[in-house]
């Protein structure tokens, strides 16, 4: 299996999310108000999964390996703009979490956050995981031999393994500090 393999198994999930982001954002239309713990589970999901696994591993891995090749100034540049991409969905994603916080504590008008967040989540998205799944994943190949390959892809392998341990090290970690 080619590295992109995972990378692209990993959107199919992140595009179900964003399904389910579509509906909240229907419900709440509808209800004029959200649910906290679909917010809750939705900003896990994105924080962890779509960010620290999925995006870690391009920039950790994928970018690093990447930025080693000589590469064609149109690839560079579609690093630079998926690096912007990440860090800007990074943002949207606290802007949800921080609604939702706020709506908690009884701000009405974080719902209007909340809406915006997610409206930008779910636009967002579709169009990243198509750049990187038809511009970006298939053509960036060309730059490792077999080899290189299949040792990138032994190291995501270990990324993920180390993910696990790493995030609930964390959850212990702080809930000993409280």
């Amino acid at each position: 299996m080619m590295p992109i393999g995972p990378l692209m198994i990993e959107h199919r999930l992140i595009e179900r999310m964003i399904r389910l982001l579509k509906q909240q954002l229907e419900k709440v239309g509808r209800q004029k108000k959200a649910d906290p713990v679909f917010l809750d589970v939705a900003v896990d999901f994105i924080k962890n999964y779509a960010d620290r696994c999925h995006h870690g591993k391009e920039e950790d891995i994928l970018f690093r390996d990447l930025a080693k090749k000589g590469l064609s100034d149109e690839h560079r540049a579609i690093i630079e703009e998926l690096l912007d991409e990440h860090d800007r969905a990074r943002k949207a994603t606290k802007s949800l979490l921080d609604g939702k916080e706020r709506y908690l504590m009884g701000d009405t008008a974080a719902l209007n956050d909340i809406v915006d967040a997610i409206t930008w989540l779910v636009s967002f998205y579709p169009i990243h995981i198509e750049k990187e799944d038809r511009q970006f994943f298939l053509p960036v190949m060309s730059y490792f031999t077999k080899q290189e390959q299949d040792a990138m892809l032994q190291e995501f392998y270990e990324f993920d393994r180390n993910l696990i341990h790493a995030t609930y090290r964390g959850i212990i970690e702080r809930m000993e500090r409280t």
